[in-house]
């Protein structure tokens, strides 16, 4: 007897039918019915309305086959065919179909993929997001995935959109949280969940799964892009729901299930890297009368070893956003990892904070961003040219509010894209140059110039002009002080 599960990717609705053998002819890459009528007769449904991929396994064998195409069919492997039949069955905390995981080829996410086979009964597949946290971290990745027993990785390069549509927008804004940090993590995980979404639409997943823990930010910022892009996507958090309480728990039980342990020396450190940054949490840190480690620093230089002379560099900003690099315009990635290098070089952007964090916590973390705090520097002296006083202020009072939605995972919050609306408009006229000195650990402006600066040398001058008359201000001062004298006045009786 062979069996045809058709699945539709349209449709939750799993039919199937038991065909005889003899029933069931194979020829080249063809799948025929011998009884076609029979068979869909049976189905319940004409050989046009069968869409998406059915799998027919026969004594073994596995047939992929594409019912809207045309039935074809692919020999696959006998652990296929074991896959294929443990998936029908329920597991240990219900049923799924197919788990699109959140890897980065670490001891927790490789764990996590064997425990989602096990308490959920599906297929695994695993993807990995590249916002530039190195080379290095994307080797031998497939390979791990594999061997952990995912059905395929899928491995996204998302440097560019990270930037231009995630970094650029908040730093056209000015959004920094609690005064200093520059919310590199949490900038980058909405692109990586939105880029989530779409594979699992491309894979017909029914869920999403990511391995944050159940005290951090991170698992509030994935799990509302996945609602905000498609609230009908089961999302799994083993670290919500497994007995797993440390790292040796994982590895015994990656041995359990025969899963390769990741055999690197674990840092001391808990670190997020990206192309914005690179964060550093845990150990002698979480003390926050401990002062850092020189040695814990991955991206910049100590600002004592720095160069001894100065370094100039220039950058070209167009209607609130960064186009060049000494002239050099680059796309936004290559513009952000080449201040990356030259600030790293001069010890830019250290920054060492006590934060609160979204589940209410407090937490202390290290940052390096030597390219993020050179671009925030030039955006900010350039808008000093080209945004008056009350323009700077309303824009100021909402670059708090719009850190706090980054940081609070509302990427795609129909207020955070309202507020970025208003960013985008009043930024208009803050086009031109601003020429930094980078010098040990400290970024100071050399130069502003911009053709819409609000900047008048004629009328700020000291010497007389014929624009603004120094006799006015008497009056001026007279109306402006007025409420505060007739205070004054009550007061005393007058």
């Amino acid at each position: 007897m062979a069996q045809l599960k058709a699945l539709s990717p349209s449709s939750s609705l799993n039919l199937s039918v038991h065909v005889p053998k003899r029933d069931l002819l194979l020829s080249n890459n063809n799948v025929s019915f011998a009884k076609k009528s029979d068979l869909f007769q049976e189905l319940g449904a004409r050989k046009s309305e069968l869409q998406g991929d059915a799998v027919v396994s026969n004594k073994g064998n596995a047939l992929r086959v594409h019912c809207n195409k045309g039935i074809q069919a692919v020999l696959s492997s006998d652990k296929a065919t074991e896959d294929s039949e443990a998936m029908k069955t329920k597991g240990l905390r219900g049923k799924l179909n197919k788990v699109v995981l959140a890897y980065s080829g670490g001891l927790d996410t490789s764990v996590i993929v064997p425990w989602l086979r096990e308490n959920y009964s599906c297929e695994v597949v695993c993807f990995t997001a590249d916002v530039g946290q190195g080379e290095g971290e994307l080797v031998g990745l497939e390979q791990k995935a594999k061997a952990s027993g995912a059905c395929q990785l899928v491995v996204k390069d998302l440097q560019e959109e990270f930037v231009r549509d995630f970094i650029f927008p908040c730093l056209r804004a000015g959004a920094i949280y609690e005064r200093k940090y520059l919310l590199g993590t949490s900038m980058a995980r909405p692109v990586i969940a939105k880029a989530m979404v779409d594979v699992a639409k491309e894979v017909g997943a029914d869920a999403v799964a990511h391995g944050c823990t159940g005290k951090g930010n991170d698992q509030v910022r994935f799990e509302l892009t996945f609602f905000a892009l498609n609230p009908e996507l089961n999302v799994v958090a083993p670290w919500r729901e497994w007995d797993i309480t440390g790292r040796e728990d994982a590895i015994e039980y990656a041995k359990k299930h025969n899963v390769p342990v990741p055999v690197t020396k674990k840092s001391i450190y808990s670190r997020d890297r990206n192309l914005w940054h690179l964060s550093h949490e845990g150990d002698i840190l979480e003390d926050p009368a401990n002062e850092p480690k020189e040695d814990m620093y991955m991206m910049s230089t100590s600002p004592e070893a720095a160069p001894e002379k100065p370094e100039y560099v220039e950058i070209g900003i167009v209607s609130g956003l960064p186009v060049s690099v000494n002239g050099e315009k680059l796309s936004p990635a290559s513009l952000l990892s080449k201040l990356n290098k030259i600030g790293g070089k001069h010890g830019i952007g250290r920054i060492d904070m006590v934060e609160n964090r979204l589940v209410g916590m407090k937490s202390r973390g290290v940052y390096e961003t030597p390219g993020g705090t050179i671009l925030f520097t030039a955006a900010r002296e350039l808008e000093s040219l080209t945004l008056d006083r009350e323009t700077m202020q309303i824009k100021d009072s909402l670059a708090l509010r719009y850190a706090e939605l980054v940081y609070a995972g509302r990427w795609f919050d129909p207020l955070r894209e309202s507020m970025d609306a208003f960013m985008t408009k009043i930024t208009e006229t803050t086009t031109g140059s601003v020429r930094l000195k980078l010098y040990k650990g400290s970024v100071s402006v050399a130069s502003r110039t911009s053709p819409n600066s609000l900047y008048r040398e004629d009328i700020s001058s000291f010497e007389s002009g014929q624009i603004y008359d120094q006799a006015d201000a008497a009056g001026f001062i007279r109306l402006y002080g007025l409420p505060m004298r007739v205070r004054a006045m009550l007061g005393k009786g007058i």
